[in-house]
């Protein structure tokens, strides 16, 4: 891999034309100079595609006639930017701002470590830009649950090692053109989340690691196009999608504790931020992941 090799931004919208023209204007801060931003839109009816393409011509529209959710709009994007010829892939929420060296330090990461496969950066609410969403990613097949490493703490610099991680979240990932190759696309299959922890396992099991690097950094304004952190559709599909995950990548054994397990943890996970969190204080608390 060069120094800057082609790195093609995949980003989904779907009636988030405010969000999404905030994470094109701050990608055009970038400083890695070999990029192409792509957005798939999934039908939407707010006029974003239009907004986009005045606002943004710079950016590839991939238009779509109908809701392909997230793995099916990324899957649109991959194909093309595959077919363009990108060497990386980074695929990335709408509702993102990110750092200007982000980028960056995600390629170098990468470039350094041959068998790295994917790669992820350290995630800050938006809404608290000093409190951590995501620095790292723990797959408990005994519990049937995935859990952000840090999450709602504030960081201090406790997370500032690059280190191996079980998966990396969708919201922001570089991934290695090869992995696509040998490992395919994200499955569709997963309605609603779990297709990017399934994506990373996959992408294990065929000898790549999926590392983390701390110095690249990007902020997640979170849930926007769900209805909100708690809301009876999020929790009901986050619920499916991460036991359709454990179901597929557990071994026998883990069976015997995590179905049950799943509902008790997150069950209590939920009443704990309802009770309280570390902003609550301030009237204005974190969400969860």
């Amino acid at each position: 891999m060069d120094n800057t090799p082609r790195v093609a931004i995949i980003i989904v919208n779907w009636n988030g034309k405010d969000d999404t023209l905030a994470c094109l204007h701050s990608l055009r801060s970038l400083t890695y100079p070999n990029t192409e931003v792509v957005l798939v839109d999934n039908g939407s009816s707010d006029g974003s595609v239009e907004s986009v393409q005045h606002r943004h011509p710079e950016v590839t529209v991939l238009a779509q006639k109908e809701n392909l959710r997230f793995a099916g709009g990324n899957n649109e994007g991959i194909r093309h930017a595959l077919g363009a010829g990108a060497e990386l892939l980074l695929l990335l929420n709408n509702d993102t701002i990110v750092g200007p060296d982000f980028l960056s330090f995600l390629v170098q990461r990468m470039s350094s470590e041959p068998r790295c496969g994917m790669a992820a950066p350290k995630i800050l609410y938006h809404d608290d830009p000093q409190r951590i969403w995501y620095a790292g990613g723990v797959v408990s097949f005994w519990t049937g649950t995935l859990r952000h490493r840090g999450i709602r703490e504030l960081d201090a610099g406790q997370y500032d090692a690059p280190a191996p991680t079980d998966y990396a979240t969708g919201c922001c990932v570089l991934v290695r053109r090869s992995v696509v190759d040998e490992i395919g696309q994200l499955d569709p299959g997963f309605f609603m989340y779990g297709e990017d922890a399934d994506w990373c396992l996959r992408a294990r099991r065929a000898g790549y690691t999926v590392l983390y690097e701390p110095r690249a950094r990007i902020w997640h304004k979170l849930s926007s196009s769900v209805g909100g952190h708690l809301s009876f559709f999020k929790l009901r599909n986050k619920f499916i999608g991460n036991f359709r995950l454990i179901a597929r990548h557990a071994r026998w054994y883990h069976w015997l504790t995590f179905p049950w397990m799943n509902f008790l943890v997150n069950a209590f996970a939920a009443i704990r931020y309802l009770l309280g969190s570390p902003r609550a204080s301030k009237g204005k608390p974190s969400p969860p992941a």
